[in-house]
C-alpha cells in the first residue's frame, strides 16, 4: 500500500445495525508511514435499492435465428451525501500534504425516516454504505467501504390481518394410466398470521393419504421476493426454515398438533419504503408422493414484523407470572439506541451473531462498478436482522 499503512471506517455501534431516525456516528481513520500529497479526503454516505438481471431472447429460425441478451434494471435512491473532512472540500485548496502518523476524522449523520430495511437478494438489494476516499492528483484514489444494516419498523399491531386465524385445505388425485387413486388431503391452520423473528410459529395440520404411495411430509417457510425493473418483474422463492415429519404410509392419516417452526432472523414483510422490491412470506404444507407425481402444496400467507402483537406479549407476561403494562399503558414505538422499538413491549429484541444471519442468507459481495483494486474495507456483507429472544423471561419485567 506504499505510504498508506491503514485506511478504515469504525462505527460507534460495532454491530452496525440502525433504525429510522437514529444517529450514525463513526470515525474515518488514516494511518500513513510517510507524508502523502492529496486533494482531499471525503466521506460518501449512500442508501439505495438496485435491481438488475439479464434474460436471453431468441427470434427467427434457421439461418435467421438471432439471440439477444436483454438487461432489466431499476434504481431507487434514498440518500447520497458527500462530506469532505480534509483538504480542498474544507477550503485548503488542491495541494494538501497529510503528515505521517494516525489521523482520525469523526463523522455524524442522522438517518432519515421511512427507509426500507437492508436486503441482499442476488438480482436486487437495498444497501447502505459509508465510503471514505483519498483523492490523489494524477494517481488512483484510495477507497474504503463500510456497509451497515438498516432495519425498518413493521408494527404487527397496525396490520389488520396479523391477529386473525387462517387455514387452508387442498386435495390432490394421482393418476396412473387409466386409474385414478384416492385423494391426498392436506390441511394446515394457524391461530394468527403475524409473527416476529425468534417466535415459534405454532401450527396444526392434518394429512390423509388415500393413495397406494408412500408420502413424504414437511412444512416450510418461504420468502417470495418480487423484483421490479422498469419494464418487467421477476420473482424468486427462497426456503428459510423447515419442519419434517416421518413418511405417511398408504391409507394412513396423520395429525400434527402444536408443531413449532422457529423463525430465523428475517427482513420484515413488504420491504416498506422500497418500490422496486417486495417481500412476502408463506408457510406451506408439502406432501410429496413417491414416484412420478407433483407435490401437494397447501400455503398460508404470514406476516413477519419487527414489533410483536401486544396480545402475544401479554400472553408471555401471564405465562411467566410477570406483571406488565395494560394495552393502553404500553409505551409507543420509537427508536432506541441499540435495539429496535418494541411498540408496546417492555422487552428488547436481540441481534444474533452475524453467522446466524449468514447461514440463512449468505454473504454478498458489495463491490460496485466504481470500485477498483484500490478499494478496501468490508466487501463481503450479510445484513444483521433482529431476533427476539422469547426464552429470556427477564426481558418482560
Amino acid at each position: 500500500m506504499g505510504k498508506l499503512k491503514a485506511f478504515y471506517i469504525e462505527l460507534e455501534n460495532p454491530q452496525g445495525v440502525y433504525f429510522e431516525g437514529q444517529l450514525l456516528n463513526g470515525k474515518l481513520i488514516v494511518e500513513l508511514d510517510a507524508e502523502m500529497k492529496m486533494r482531499e479526503i471525503r466521506l460518501t454516505l449512500k442508501g439505495l435499492a438496485y435491481v438488475h438481471w439479464t434474460e436471453t431472447h431468441s427470434t427467427g429460425s434457421g439461418r435467421n435465428r438471432r439471440t439477444t441478451t436483454r438487461h432489466y434494471s431499476a434504481t431507487e435512491n434514498y440518500f447520497h451525501h458527500i462530506v469532505p473532512v480534509y483538504g480542498r472540500g474544507v477550503g485548503t485548496g488542491d495541494d494538501n500534504r497529510l503528515p505521517p502518523g494516525q489521523h482520525v476524522f469523526p463523522f455524524s449523520f442522522i438517518l432519515p425516516g421511512n427507509l426500507p430495511s437492508s436486503f441482499e437478494g442476488g438480482v436486487g438489494y437495498v444497501r447502505y454504505t459509508v465510503k471514505g476516499t483519498i483523492d490523489k492528483p494524477w494517481k488512483f484514489d484510495h477507497n474504503t467501504k463500510r456497509p451497515f444494516t438498516m432495519v425498518s419498523s413493521l408494527d404487527l399491531n397496525t396490520q389488520p390481518n396479523a391477529a386473525c386465524e387462517t387455514h387452508n385445505r387442498q386435495d390432490k388425485f394421482l393418476c396412473c394410466l387409466c386409474c385414478k387413486s384416492g385423494p391426498i388431503t392436506g390441511m394446515i391452520r394457524l391461530d394468527r398470521c403475524g409473527f416476529v423473528p425468534g417466535e415459534a410459529i405454532q401450527f396444526n395440520a392434518e394429512i390423509q393419504n388415500m393413495t397406494s404411495r408412500v408420502c413424504g411430509i414437511h412444512v416450510k417457510l418461504t420468502m417470495n421476493t418480487i423484483f421490479h425493473a422498469t419494464t418487467k418483474s421477476k420473482t424468486t422463492v427462497k426456503e428459510v426454515a423447515r419442519v419434517t415429519h416421518p413418511d405417511l404410509q398408504p391409507g394412513e392419516t396423520e395429525t400434527w398438533s402444536g408443531d413449532r417452526l422457529v423463525l430465523p432472523p428475517l427482513p420484515p414483510s413488504f420491504l416498506v419504503g422500497c418500490r422496486i422490491i417486495d417481500i412476502d412470506y408463506y408457510l406451506e404444507l408439502i406432501v410429496d408422493p413417491s414416484g412420478p407425481a407433483l407435490d401437494l402444496h397447501v400455503p398460508l400467507y404470514v406476516i413477519i414484523g419487527t414489533i410483536p402483537l401486544r396480545a402475544v406479549v401479554q400472553q408471555y407476561q401471564t405465562q411467566y407470572g410477570i406483571s406488565g403494562p395494560g394495552p393502553s399503558q404500553l409505551p409507543p414505538s420509537g427508536p432506541e439506541p441499540t435495539a429496535p422499538p418494541m411498540g408496546g413491549a417492555s422487552a428488547d429484541m436481540n441481534l444474533p451473531p452475524p453467522s446466524y444471519n449468514e447461514c440463512v442468507f449468505g454473504k454478498s459481495n458489495i463491490k460496485e462498478e466504481d470500485d477498483s483494486e484500490y478499494t478496501q474495507g468490508q466487501m463481503d456483507f450479510a445484513p444483521a436482522y433482529t431476533y427476539y429472544d422469547w426464552s429470556n423471561q427477564s426481558q418482560f419485567k
